[in-house]
């Protein structure tokens, strides 16, 4: 469970850093123009790898 837990925080700071450092200036990619929808990405893809 902790295991898990960590891949979600890790897999969010990731997916936010990713915005924040590559995103989408011009707003047509829907998951990099939103640091909400990046983060969430993130913690999904987190977890499933964690798991």
């Amino acid at each position: 469970m902790i295991r898990i837990l960590a891949g979600i925080v890790i897999g969010g700071a990731a997916g936010f850093a990713y915005y924040r450092l590559v995103g989408c200036s011009s707003g047509s990619c829907p998951i990099t123009s939103n640091p909400y929808i990046s983060t969430v990405y993130g913690s999904v893809l987190g977890a499933l790898i964690a798991s």
